[in-house]
């Protein structure tokens, strides 16, 4: 039986636009998973007639 021929595998660093890259996306996901919760948290605190109230005052202050 013939063995493959395998090449050493070399370890690569991450280059830093590509780390910098990575923390920005991690970043965004945990901004992300943090708004989900906080809004979770307000509709099972105020229910939703408030929570709804409370989005469309949150947009009629912005626009």
């Amino acid at each position: 039986m013939a063995q493959l021929a395998s090449t050493p595998h070399v370890l690569q660093r991450t280059s830093g636009p590509a780390r910098l890259a990575r923390a920005v996306v991690a970043g965004g996901v945990a901004i992300g998973v943090l708004l989900v919760l906080a809004a979770a948290i307000l509709w099972l605190t105020y229910g939703s007639t408030v929570f709804f109230e409370m989005i469309a005052s949150g947009f009629a202050a912005c626009f």
